[in-house]
């Protein structure tokens, strides 16, 4: 990032020592002076606590502080990146998580490039970067989020079935959990999309299975389509006695 007049930096707690951020963003830091390392990771500690409390204001005065001290570790720049996207300011979140893959090498975040090209309205771009070559390297987690993104591209351009058809992706037939809970849930919606009634009803009951955590709102969408009451089943019990994990279906999207 371009240098400037030094500015206030936002307060950091006596508590925070920096070293509750993972190794390798530690391995990252080295490149940096020992005294400006251990500053810029108690402001990514910052950041990650104030996003965990959707606190942007905050989030984006520490990732800012921490993309200017530290402006070609990627870490950094993924920090300033997450919270422009949480802002929803795409075009700020897109050029930096460029930056990171440039800096890096790693498309992990191709993922949110597209989301963020859908948000500002470039369906054809958003299609094209997820096609790229550099989707293939993602993980199976990576691709999950990725199709959710791309059926969500689908949907707004009206495309109802290619939107069911890109969340068809090999973890769709997993069992309930929560590595795939949102992947049923953005399938579930597709088919609901489609008239696909009884069909959606099926996942959005294999998203409820594997969210505990109640990450998905399918709870409420079963009680608006019939009233099911699933809030006390068990984790292993089947919501309709049926077995439902060998079903086709696919539904997912970095923000669907």
């Amino acid at each position: 990032m371009p240098s400037g007049p030094r500015l206030p930096e936002p307060r950091i707690p006596d508590e925070v020592t920096g070293k509750e951020l993972d190794r390798a963003v530690h391995q990252q830091l080295r490149t940096l002076s020992k005294e400006n390392a251990d500053g810029v990771a108690k402001h990514l500690v910052m950041v990650a606590a104030y996003l965990a409390a959707d606190e942007l204001d905050p989030a984006l005065a520490h990732a800012e502080t921490a993309a200017r001290r530290a402006g070609r570790v990627p870490a950094a720049r993924e920090a300033l990146g997450m919270v422009a996207y949480r802002r929803g300011d795409y075009a700020r979140a897109l050029t930096e998580f460029r930056t990171v893959r440039r800096l890096s090498g790693s498309s992990h975040l191709l993922p949110l490039m597209v989301d963020c090209e859908r948000g500002l309205g470039r369906h054809d771009r958003a299609l094209d970067l997820a096609a790229s070559p550099e989707a293939a390297t993602l993980t199976a987690e990576e691709k999950v989020e990725l199709a959710i993104v791309v059926s969500g591209v689908r949907r707004d351009l009206g495309q109802e079935d290619a939107a069911l058809l890109a969340l068809q992706v090999p973890q769709l037939r997993r069992g309930p959990g929560p590595a795939t809970c949102r992947l049923h849930y953005a399938y579930a919606d597709a088919l609901l999309h489609l008239g696909r009634v009884d069909e959606a009803r099926q996942w959005f009951l294999k998203a409820v299975a594997g969210d505990p955590e109640n990450e998905t709102d399918a709870v409420e969408r079963l009680e608006e389509l019939d009233g099911v009451d699933v809030t006390d089943l068990g984790d292993d019990e089947d919501p309709e006695g049926e077995d439902v994990a060998d079903e086709d279906g696919d539904d997912r999207r970095v923000g669907s």
